[in-house]
């Protein structure tokens, strides 16, 4: 994947009805859990959210990911703090947060769309999906994925600002 590609990874939030294969979905994991982690500790966990009944559960705990409704597939992203690194949060966030940019890079590299919905640091939806979900009290989620075949294009960009780049000192 070249930095070309990488700025042409974009939230995509319109799906076709193409179902997303077994393969596909494997290979994004993979690269998902691929993923640097603090002292090697792979607090990441998944729940793939293939029905119409679960998808429109997790639709409902979350405000902005109401396209979970016509995804072929959703993603919750967790992290379990229990073996985190130190069992500390903020080490979590960050290792669960790098899984899902590869996740998210993977399957822009498939074809695939996809959108980052958040759930943490929101208590509401925390709780919404904990409860939904049966999430055992160690499983905290970080963040949902829709995913599918894209039935929107958006064009590529960057976001680079010369001014938040700083050498040497601030």
């Amino acid at each position: 994947m070249t930095p070309a590609d990488l700025l042409a990874r974009r939230s995509i939030r319109k799906y076709t009805d193409e179902p997303i294969h077994a393969d596909q979905l494997r290979a994004a994991l993979e690269a998902a859990m691929a993923a640097p982690s603090a002292m090697h500790c792979d607090p990441w966990r998944f729940i793939i959210i293939q029905s119409q009944t679960d998808r429109d559960r997790l639709a409902d705990a979350l405000p902005y990911g109401q396209m979970l409704r016509h995804a072929p597939m959703g993603i919750i992203v967790c992290g379990d703090i229990s073996v985190a690194h130190r069992n500390q949060l903020s080490y979590l966030l960050q290792d669960v947060s790098a899984a899902i940019q590869n996740l998210l890079l993977a399957l822009h590299a498939q074809g695939l769309g996809a959108v980052w919905l958040g759930i943490h640091p929101n208590d509401d939806r925390v709780d919404a999906v904990k409860q939904a979900f049966g999430l055992p009290e160690n499983i905290i989620p970080v963040s949902a994925i829709a995913l599918g075949h894209p039935a929107e294009h958006p064009e590529a960009r960057t976001r680079f600002k010369e001014a938040y780049v700083h050498y040497n000192q601030w």
